[in-house]
């Protein structure tokens, strides 16, 4: 590998770029559900951009973040911990004292390390991210361009976070989808309400399309298109029923497309089942360190060090392996989001085949912004009002067994619970146990550790407001240029 390197460090040279250390740019999207776009099936929704990146990168298949909220999966991709290890797993919530992530670990490689758009990390000091102040976040095309290019001689790493396609779904070409054309995927009920609310989504996701378009533009402008490793990834899954705030794939799986002209062949794909956490050591090693080298700041890792609980899935990168994970795994906690559950802790682990979902708090009702007033757009609750199985759908959203297992093969979306069929006992039980030991391995009681939670909430050395009701106050944010919007803290 490092043979490699040096032999295009050479080949590259007169650029001013060290080759053996690529720049890096990521782009991050804002509760896009992975299947809601061309590159992944979605050909209703109209994004080129993400298309043309995906046909000179790679696409994986099989992403996860381990929690569909957007704390908590900002932190494990930029700490490469999962959520409950580095501490951020509530919803708005701090990672532990120490912790590192980005800056520290590529700075330290002679990086500079940039970000613009959306932070929903905190404290800062475990982010020390040198912010780029513009008024149009992820659309400020200006302070963007200006950091890719200020300094052709040192290599650099940006953190593009858009704000789209979050709710309320108010920017993008309006009136463009229309409802009764659009056709509805089979886990969502097919009302007037979900019609609409996709529509409006749908258009969002051209407008982050847009963002990602301007961000390629502006890399294959600098000149350094060829030295420059492009990431981009959808996040979590929307805010409509069974994906955000969920273990279920529409909410765990994420869309990652990365290219890297000369190392990535261009247009192609990969069903290794990688997670956000192996996203960091991946991007280490191909700056050409070490990440099992490297101090997270945190203890208890996987090796009993401290070193990442991620792991580097750059052979798959460069087409020499196929897989990466046997099994990868989710945590969900309603603490800390609006309407959400006093308590519903919700776990899971997924093979290339299976898919098993502890709720262990299935006494209680499962509760979010969703089957609160209007959230989300009114979806849930136009199920609930209308008649036959679309009444039964919404309510099993709310009221969920202990356990669900589900044969993704014959059931993509999870819609047919097979926990109880003897068929699959012998599988399910593997599965028990690679949960247990990995929740074991974290350091998560389940139950107990949700109870916790409201401790994550607290910013380490801060002034601490006064305890969370679970309900925050509508605010503005900038969500493009010169474009203003209400957005809902989630």
């Amino acid at each position: 590998m490092k043979y490699v390197l040096s032999l295009l460090a050479v080949c590259c040279f007169v650029s001013g770029v060290d080759a053996a250390r690529p720049n890096i740019l990521i782009v991050i999207a804002d509760d896009m559900t992975w299947r809601d776009c061309q590159p992944y099936g979605n050909d209703e929704v109209d994004t080129p951009h993400l298309a043309k990146l995906a046909s000179q990168g790679m696409k994986f298949n099989a992403c996860f973040t381990s929690t569909a909220m957007c704390a908590p999966t900002r932190a494990q991709l930029y700490t490469g911990m999962f959520p409950i290890r580095n501490g951020a797993y509530p919803n708005h919530s701090a990672v532990r004292e120490g912790t590192k992530s980005i800056p520290h670990h590529f700075k330290s490689l002679g990086y500079r390390v940039g970000l613009i758009g959306k932070t929903h990390f905190k404290p800062a000091r475990s982010f020390p991210f040198e912010r780029l102040a513009g008024k149009g976040g992820a659309s400020d095309t200006k302070k963007i361009s200006e950091f890719v290019n200020r300094d052709k001689e040192q290599p650099y790493c940006l953190v593009v976070a858009s704000n789209q396609p979050h709710s309320p779904w108010t920017v993008g070409p309006q009136g463009k989808y229309k409802p009764d054309e659009l056709s509805i995927p089979p886990f969502l009920e097919d009302t007037p309400a979900t019609r609409e609310t996709l529509a409006k989504y749908y258009a969002e996701i051209e407008y982050l399309d847009g963002q990602v378009g301007d961000c390629m533009k502006i890399v294959d402008e600098s000149g350094q298109a060829d030295d420059t490793i492009f990431v981009f990834t959808s996040e979590q899954g929307s805010a409509l029923p069974f994906a955000k705030w969920t273990c279920y794939d529409l909410g765990l799986k994420t869309g990652l497309i990365v290219r890297w002209p000369g190392h990535i062949k261009a247009g192609s794909e990969n069903s290794a089942m990688v997670q956000y956490v192996d996203l960091v050591p991946t991007l280490i090693e191909a700056a050409d360190a070490d990440p099992t080298k490297i101090d997270t700041g945190r203890p208890e890792g996987p090796d009993g060090g401290s070193g990442f609980d991620g792991k580097s899935f750059l052979s798959v990168l460069l087409g020499r392996k196929d897989a990466h994970r046997k099994f990868v795994f989710g945590a969900h906690t309603t603490r800390g989001i609006i309407n959400g559950s006093m308590s519903y802790p919700v776990r899971s682990v997924r093979s290339d085949s299976l898919k098993l979902i502890q709720n262990l708090s299935h006494e209680s009702a499962f509760s979010n912004v969703n089957t609160g007033n209007g959230g989300g757009g009114g979806v849930w609750q136009s199920w609930i009002e209308a008649e036959g199985k679309t009444v039964d759908r919404a309510r099993f959203y709310t009221h969920r067994p202990a356990e669900e297992l589900y044969d993704l093969a014959k059931d993509p979306y999870e819609l047919h619970n097979v926990i109880t069929d003897p068929a699959y006992a012998d599988q399910a039980e593997v599965l028990r146990q690679q949960l247990a030991a990995w929740m074991k391995q974290q350091k998560d009681r389940g139950v107990k550790t949700e109870a916790l939670a409201g401790q994550r909430k607290k910013t380490p050395g801060a002034p601490q407001k006064k305890p969370n009701t679970g309900r925050k106050k509508n605010k503005a944010s900038k969500t493009g240029a010169g474009h203003t919007e209400v957005r809902r803290d989630e």
